[in-house]
Formats: structure tokens, sequence, C-alpha cells
């Protein structure tokens, strides 16, 4: 591990809104904090947002300035990314924001029944081969069903036209109360604060003429889930992995 990365950990073991959880301990004793985050640590009863897979944490902390009345929670497992919003959130005293590290699959070992009332998937992978790791497949529908609140919304943000259709096609065969889609959202009639909020990959998509898609659905009860069946072509530039394709957007 490079020494930046390590300088970064060590900063964030003494950020006070960031939690780093080991699996052993959570194995051991759970996390005490479920079902008491606002309680315990944002001491109100605010709504609480997630951004899963949050990266830098952009969204995380972009929406927690626009909106103080709610609480944003950045989640990821790649430590070293969500030290940029950890580190701009400490230093603006943001007492609405903090950090979570842990792998997506274990979500509910640290929210509990009704305790979340919004999540955010920003640019996620759109796991073209591996549906189940799919963050809108029908596997994770049930798993985020755990934690939110019934009337519960889901947010998608992607350049994937993969990713954005599969996500309508599982969001229509489930029945889903759609509030908003497009798939091109800068030239939509979405008149929004969450606009001026652009992830570090987004602004590379946006600089390489790629669309923005974005939906805005209800993740109901249901009690089964459906999983869609229809072919979608794969997007050709998804084939780079992630640094190559940060090349590409930089132009290298």
């Amino acid at each position: 591990m490079g020494k930046n990365k390590l300088s970064k950990f060590a900063d964030m073991e003494e950020y006070p809104h960031v939690f780093q959880y080991p699996f052993a301990a959570l194995e051991e004793k759970g996390f005490e904090m479920k079902g008491y985050w606002g309680e315990q640590f944002f001491k109100n009863d605010h709504p609480i947002v997630l951004e899963l897979g949050c990266g830098k944490g952009e969204y995380t902390v972009g929406l927690g300035k626009l909106f103080p009345e709610k609480n944003f929670i950045g989640v990821d497992i790649k430590g070293a990314r969500m030290w940029s919003g950890a580190k701009e959130s400490q230093e603006k005293g943001m007492n609405n924001v903090a950090f979570l590290r842990t792998s997506i699959e274990l979500i509910n070992r640290f929210f509990a029944p009704g305790e979340v009332s919004e999540i955010w998937l920003t640019f996620p992978d759109p796991q073209m081969k591996k549906v189940n790791k799919r963050l809108t497949s029908t596997r994770f529908m049930q798993l985020y069903r755990q934690i939110l609140v019934p009337e519960g919304i889901i947010h998608l943000k992607s350049d994937s036209n993969f990713m954005y259709t599969y996500t309508r096609e599982m969001v229509k065969a489930n029945a889903y109360p759609v509030l908003f889609e497009t798939d091109d959202l800068y030239h939509s009639d979405l008149v929004d604060e969450i606009l001026s909020i652009q992830t570090y990959y987004e602004q590379q998509w946006l600089e390489r003429g790629l669309n923005i898609k974005y939906i805005k659905f209800v993740c109901e009860e249901r009690e089964t889930l459906i999983e869609p069946e229809v072919e979608i072509e794969y997007d050709a530039y998804r084939s780079f992995n992630r640094s190559k394709r940060s090349a590409l957007a930089s132009g290298k």
C-alpha cells in the first residue's frame, strides 16, 4: 500500500464522522448504532439518505450542502477514495454528513428496517455480465427494501445506456412507480439543484460527449421480484477498466 493511501487511512481514523468497521467485529458483536443513527450520531430525526458506491463522496457532500434538513451517508469499500469527501465535510464542519466503509452487500448490518428514506446510486459499474452484482438488480432491491421506509426512493444516475435500460426494465417488470426518468439529463425538463453536483467520473463522461441518464423511482414492497428478461446491447467503452477509461476521458 502506498504512503499516500496510508496517510489517508490515518486521517480518516481521526475523523469522528467516518466509520470503518472490520468484518470480524461486525460478525462478533454487530454494529451498535444500527437503528440509532439519528439519535446517537446526527442528534436529530431528519431523513437519512445513502449514496452507495460513493467514490470520492462528491454527491454525499454536495447533497449535504444543498439539503441541511436531511442527513447523508456515503458508503464505499474503497477508503482511499472517500477520503476526499470525508476531508471536505470535516473541514467545513458539516454535521449532516457521514461516511461508512463497508461492502454494499452488508448494508442491512448497519441500518434497521425503515431507517433510510432514499438511496443514490451514482455511476455504478453496470456489471453487464453479472446480473447479481448489478446495484439495481432484484437481488439488491430486496436488500434495499430491508432498510428503506415504505415509500423509499431510489435514484440512479449513470453514463451507461446498458445500466439505464436494464434499470428501466427492472422497474417496469416490478411495477415500481417512476417519479422521473430521462436518457439525457442535461437536456431534460428537470429543474433541480442536484444537477449542480457532478462527480469526477461524470465530468469525464460529459467531456467525451456521453449523455447522462437518470431515473428516480419508489422501491415499494413486493412479495416477489421479477428479473427482466430482455436483451440489452453492451456499452462498448465499458470493456476498458477504470484506469483506462480515465485515460481515454482525459485524452492521454
